[in-house]
């Protein structure tokens, strides 16, 4: 809590990408700043629940008051969401999985907060896309993460070959993902627009027990393609 007439602070708290990983992927910062919160901004309220349950804040989950931020939210929920934070109270931001604000509606949160001059304080945790991207064996210095590729099934087959083309071009890596039930359609969008020699890095169930990344060409893809449905997936190209 902030002193009096101050704003509070916006934490960026990480969830888990992986079932029962709290203990490998998190550090104690994480359970301890969750400790001293009970007002929370949340993609889902039962995830974010559940989430802070298996982390297990000494705090009463019932006690604790969650608002969802999500891709419905639009400028006037916002700022009826910060109320209680420009009033003084810290509230903490929490995604879906993994780091909120990134391929996250949170990052509208962020925005906010740093047009009303409200401190922001991200958290280390797990990151899909960097994690794979430190896997691939890619260019890491230079890349660009396009989050969700579009679903038209034609738009959807430009946006892969504009990305080949930027990694050809560039030689930089590109790094997207999709909705875990449409993984397998996105793999085979790839497979059909993509030249036989292009570089394709697949990591799924990124830190789970399952957990697979393997990098290869598009032609040897196509001799040996994983089944993704439902599974959490990056994808990476490169020339």
């Amino acid at each position: 809590m902030s002193k009096k007439g101050q704003a509070g602070k916006v934490y960026l708290i990480p969830i888990i990408i992986a079932n029962d990983t709290q203990d490998d992927c998190l550090p104690t910062s994480v359970k301890a700043t969750a400790n001293i919160l009970d007002y929370f901004l949340v993609e889902n309220v039962r995830t974010a629940r559940r989430f802070l349950s298996a982390l297990g804040v000494e705090k009463s989950i019932s006690d604790l008051h969650f608002e969802e931020l999500n891709k419905r939210t639009n400028a006037e929920d916002i700022k009826r969401l910060f109320g209680p934070v420009m009033e003084g109270k810290s509230v903490g931001v929490m995604s879906e999985a993994g780091c909120p604000g990134v391929a996250d509606p949170g990052s509208m949160a962020v925005s906010y907060a740093h047009e009303h001059g409200i401190q922001v304080v991200p958290l280390v945790g797990p990151s899909s896309f960097l994690l794979a991207l430190m896997a691939s064996g890619f260019n890491g210095q230079s890349f660009a993460f396009h989050g969700y590729l579009p679903i038209d099934k034609t738009e959807r087959a430009k946006a892969i070959k504009k990305l080949e083309k930027q990694a050809q071009e560039q030689a930089q890596t590109q790094i997207f993902m999709e909705t875990p039930y449409r993984n397998n359609k996105l793999l085979d969008a790839v497979l059909s627009n993509c030249r036989p020699s292009t570089k394709l890095c697949i990591a799924k169930g990124i830190t789970g027990a399952e957990e697979f990344i393997k990098t290869q060409s598009v032609s040897d893809w196509k001799r040996s393609k994983p089944d993704l449905h439902k599974v959490p997936t990056v994808f990476l190209m490169n020339a």
